[in-house]
């Protein structure tokens, strides 16, 4: 797989390294990005899952790759870590209508990335993905947060620290066994949890 980078303009890879650089220095809320020096088209960040969803405590790898049309197409969105959720594929391909037809050249990475955080706060089963996490959410609310707290803690919790940017070119499907270690982290924040989700 070649990089998209010889086939993005120079202005184009000025705007993205700008944007880039100013995302590491100053990233959103919840988001930490991991930037490619040799391929900023090949994006690489890490979402916190926000308090008072089945996600919290998580930390969710993912990327977004910059076709060559950027910033007139939308970039392509994937999580890399395994998530129950109505709107992520079952190859992590992220559905969501930044991505699609709100896109807007001026919209930037910054935007896509807190849309992304969003998503898992507000998710929308209308346009799913993955039709029983769709299912399950419109059925009820705590079925859907039940199942989604599940795999976040088989596979995103015990991930925050080491640093280090996600391993490239693989889906969450190909990982194998892996993720599975640590998980001591989420002990402390199970009571948090249950209470922020019964507000719900």
């Amino acid at each position: 797989q070649n990089s998209n980078m010889e086939n993005l303009p120079p202005h184009v890879i000025r705007l993205v390294y700008k944007e880039v650089s100013s995302l590491a220095a100053d990233p959103p809320e919840g988001v930490k990005i991991y930037p490619n020096e040799e391929d900023l088209s090949d994006l690489h960040a890490s979402i916190e899952g926000p308090e008072g969803t089945p996600f919290a405590g998580g930390v969710f790898r993912m990327r977004l790759v910059l076709g060559k049309d950027f910033p007139a197409a939308p970039p392509k969105g994937y999580f890399l870590t395994k998530i129950f959720h109505p709107n992520v594929g079952p190859s992590g391909e992220i559905c969501v209508n930044v991505l699609k037809r709100d896109w807007k050249p001026e919209l930037g990475i910054r935007h896509v990335l807190l849309t992304i955080r969003c998503l898992l706060i507000h998710p929308n089963p209308e346009s799913a993905l993955n039709p029983e996490a769709g299912r399950l959410l419109l059925e009820g609310y705590s079925a859907f947060a039940s199942r989604a707290r599940l795999l976040t803690e088989i596979h995103a919790l015990g991930g925050a620290e080491g640093g280090g940017p996600p391993q490239p070119k693989k889906h969450a499907g190909e990982r194998g066994g892996r993720g599975g270690s640590g998980g001591g982290s989420g002990k402390k924040k199970g009571g948090e949890k249950k209470r922020a989700l019964r507000r719900l």
